[in-house]
Parts: structure tokens; sequence; C-alpha cells
């Protein structure tokens, strides 16, 4: 089934989502890999306030690279989420309501989603160039030091990605393979 959702994602939008969905994401949202999650930790650790609200939004495991002239941004497609796991429960609880990476996620980031009411979505990897067309304005707002891996926010116009892991607790890596073996 294709869904097109404008964010920020209520609980609404995301209780209706079903692995396997194909989603296309309209709005603002953020970038962040391993380096600015590990900063966001130890920012959390210190009691201090995140530089992002992340409350109903949007994280996109993504590290672009640079822009061409006239462009907004390079290529744009997902790293491995999995390298984010230590750090997705934390921020789940505290509101953030969805993932875009590739792979497969740990049973704690999982329990998460469900917990929370969110979703994780797979963006296409090797799919960069053509997931770029879809971002229209990429700003850095925090961790600029951190060059590619800084936090951007993103205006994104129909980013096509697809139902993973839902706020139900279906697993598409799951529930595909075993309709593969079958």
């Amino acid at each position: 089934m294709d869904i097109k959702l404008n964010t920020p994602l209520t609980r609404e939008d995301t209780n209706k989502l079903t692995a396997g969905d194909y989603v296309y994401l309209s709005g603002t949202i953020y970038t962040a890999r391993d380096a600015a999650h590990a900063r966001m930790n130890e920012t959390l650790d210190k009691g201090e306030s995140l530089p992002v609200d992340w409350k109903n939004n949007i994280v996109y495991y993504l590290g672009p690279t640079p822009a061409r002239p006239g462009k907004v941004i390079g290529s744009a497609g997902p790293t491995t989420a999995s390298r984010m796991d230590k750090y997705a429960p934390r921020l789940l609880d505290m509101g953030l309501i969805g993932m875009i990476g590739k792979g497969k996620r740990t049973k704690e980031v999982l329990d998460a989603v469900v917990r929370n009411g969110g979703v994780y979505f797979a963006a296409v990897g090797g799919a960069g160039a053509l997931l770029s067309k879809c971002i229209k304005n990429a700003e850095v707002v925090a961790y600029d030091d951190l060059g590619t891996e800084a936090i951007r926010k993103l205006t994104v116009e129909n980013l096509p990605v697809i139902v993973v892991a839902d706020s139900k607790g279906n697993n598409l890596y799951e529930t595909a393979t075993e309709k593969y073996k079958k």
C-alpha cells in the first residue's frame, strides 16, 4: 500500500502503518549518524539539553556527500542503522517517532519502537543520488565540526521509504523471510 505522510508524524500516523507499506514522506526530517549520536548521548549523560527536540520527529541515518554546485545536497543514501542501536531506545523514549536507515535492528530497538508507538523505515541503499532529488533544503543545525556527520534539518518531498518495523511489533525482515521460505 502506498501512503503519503507529512512530518512531523503523530502516533495516529504511525499506528496506521504496517510493515511492508510504501510511504512517501514530505516535510522536515533530521539527519544524524554515529558521531552525532555519541555526542547526543554524552550531552544527555551530563544532564544537558539536546540541540534538536526529537519529539514526533524522524532521524535519517545519513551522512551526505558534498553537494555539487547548484545542488542542495550530495548523495543521500541511508547508512546501516544497527550502528545507532545503542542510542536509539533512549531517543525513542524521549519522543523520537521514526528512524530511516537500512538493515536489521536489535530486539531492544524494536521493543522501543513498539513501546513508544514509533516506526523504523528503510530507504534503498545504493540509491543515494536518486534519494537526494527528494531533498529540497538542507541546513546544518548542530555539530558542524562533525562535517558530513553533523545534524542537518532536511526539507523533503515524497521521500520513498518502506515500513520495516511498525508500532504493532511486525518486522518486515522476519515476515518477508518466512514468506520466502514457503
